[in-house]
């Protein structure tokens, strides 16, 4: 599988990335500058998390028109799989690749530990690795987590298969305690109509070493790995 991560000015876990796929797809990503509007073909782009232009304007906004962004609109729509981490996923928001938005969380502070998580469908690229309904838990680290969008894009999300993961407690129940950040109907990632794109607000690249207390994000690479590779 060949891969390529796009970094931002203010980008901080683009290595995170990088080793998750090193270690378990078993090459070495490219890692692409915002302004470079052209890079070699991939099977996977992943725009990771981090404070892209230092959150200026709105989380995402700025570095939704870099010029690299422009070309990852251009091959998502061709097919090419793309995942938003975060950051990356306020940033596929902004660019239009994803429905809805991220919003400052509820609480309105920063929010930093692991989250329970249940997976909706494992019939996408992303998921393969998964069980429909099988729990996991992976960190969060944001401020602007809140995924918000109006009433009928919601149903329509539902009605097609496109949330990827709620938050949820230990027991795989989608409760109010066990949304860290006031999202919509506790979605915590969403994918393109077609499921060729995912954005998550969820760390699965700091899940893949026991010594970091959890292995559940593997299963996502893992997925890609195999479907991509």
């Amino acid at each position: 599988m060949k891969s390529a991560i796009i970094v931002f000015p203010g980008s901080n876990r683009e290595q995170d990335a990088r080793m998750a796929l090193t270690a378990i797809a078993g090459s070495e990503p490219l890692l692409v500058w915002h302004r470079d509007a052209g890079f070699p073909a991939v099977d996977l782009i992943v725009v990771p998390g981090g404070f892209s232009y230092g959150d200026y304007l709105r989380c995402g906004a700025i570095a939704a028109h870099s010029p690299v962004m422009r070309e990852v609109a251009a091959r998502a729509k061709k097919g090419v799989a793309v995942l938003g981490i975060c950051n990356g996923f306020q940033i596929l928001t902004e660019t239009g690749l994803l429905p809805g938005v991220l919003l400052r969380n509820a609480s309105l502070t920063f929010v930093c530990r692991n989250v329970g998580l249940k997976v909706e469908t494992s019939q996408s690229i992303f998921t393969a690795g998964y069980s429909a309904g099988q729990t996991l838990s992976i960190p969060v680290a944001h401020h602007d987590g809140n995924y918000f969008a109006d009433a009928a894009t919601l149903d329509r999300l539902e009605d097609r298969g496109q949330i990827a993961l709620r938050y949820c407690d230990d027991q795989g129940q989608t409760t109010a305690a066990a949304n860290p950040n006031g999202s919509a109907r506790n979605i915590a990632g969403i994918f393109n109509e077609e499921k060729t794109v995912l954005g998550l607000m969820p760390h699965p690249e700091n899940a893949i070493d026991s010594l970091l207390g959890s292995t559940d994000g593997r299963g996502l690479f893992e997925g890609l790995a195999g479907a991509l590779g």
